[in-house]
Order: structure tokens, then sequence, then C-alpha cells
């Protein structure tokens, strides 16, 4: 994966065009050359920029990963309370999903690509592992019983609305409500 500070305006375009057309439609489905045609730009273009396709794909992901995380922190700063930042990833997929209707795509990515030793693989893997740990870090910081039990509760409702996002239904308010819940009850358990 080329370092962010390298890519040119032409390999911005390039993976601006490939976010839309692999989270739209899929990584498998997507070729190199309409990426390129997208982008304005030549396929040799790409691939001086990024080399091959997995690492634009890792590319995507990576930038897709950095910005879902600067919101995720923006929520958890805007809580006054340590109870509340616990659940802020929850309030942060609220605004998240107003323009990404198509699920993760960091599980779609994993669904597609299931070899562990592919570069995009490990940028979805450390996604998820840093929303865990994150989790684990905000229940610590809230004085919540046993955290690490939490964040998994915690990273099992916030994946499974992730999940069914692109069904008709509303469950991120639901599973918001039951993350509330379960801090609720392991701040309650720490105090008992």
């Amino acid at each position: 994966m080329p370092d962010p500070r390298s890519i040119t305006p032409a390999g911005r375009r390039i993976v601006a065009a490939a976010e839309d057309l692999f989270y739209s439609r899929g990584i498998t489905a997507v070729g190199v050359d309409l990426i390129a045609e997208r982008a304005g730009t030549t396929k040799r273009t790409l691939y001086n920029q990024f080399g091959s396709k997995d690492r634009l794909v890792a590319s995507y992901l990576a930038e897709r990963d950095q910005r879902w995380r600067s919101l995720v922190r923006a929520a958890i700063d805007a809580c006054d309370d340590p109870a509340e930042a616990v659940t802020a990833p929850f309030e942060a997929l609220r605004t998240w999903s107003a323009t990404n209707t198509r699920g993760c795509a960091f599980i779609n990515a994993l669904a597609e690509l299931p070899d562990p030793s592919h570069p995009a693989y490990r940028i979805a893997e450390n996604q998820k592992l840093w929303l865990l740990n994150l989790f684990e870090q905000l229940a610590a910081a809230a004085h919540c019983s046993d955290p690490a039990t939490l964040a998994t509760r915690l990273l099992i409702l916030h994946e499974g609305v992730l999940a069914t996002q692109p069904l008709p239904r509303d469950t991120l308010s639901t599973s918001t409500e039951l993350a509330r819940a379960l801090v609720g009850l392991s701040r309650e358990a720490a105090d008992g």
C-alpha cells in the first residue's frame, strides 16, 4: 500500500473511484479498467500508483478506516460522561449510515476476500480489532465490570447493526438502547 502522502491527485481520484465502485458493486465484480475509466486516468497510472488491484483495495479500506475512526473519536470526545462514551461508536454509526447504506465495507471485504494473507483482509480485520479494543478501553474508563466481556458483547451488537443495515429495519436504535442497558448493568455490577 502506498504512503498516503505519496499519492498523486490522479491516485486520489483512483481511490475515490475505487471506493464508489467497490462499495456499490463489490470488490471482485469491479475491474481496474472500469476504475481507471471512472477516475479519468489510465490503467498504467493506476498500476504506477498502487502496483496491483489488491493494493488498491487495501488503500480504499485504509482511507475508509481512517474516516471511520475520526468520526468515532469525535463522537467520544463529544461525550461528557464516560458511560456515555462507551456507546459513542453506536452514535457515530448513526451519522455514518446516513451515506453508507450498503452495510459495512469491512464485513463485505472479509466476505469477498477470505484469504488472511490479502493486504485488504488484514486492514478489515484490524478495523474490527481496533473497535473491540476501543470498547474495552472505554468500558474500563467508565468503571464497568469485566470490560473485556462487555466489549465483546458491544462489538457483536455493533456488527449486527452493520450486517442488518441493508434491510428495511431500524436495528440501530434497538441495538443502541441495548448497548446502553449493558453498560448500565455492568456499572451496577462494578458498584455492587
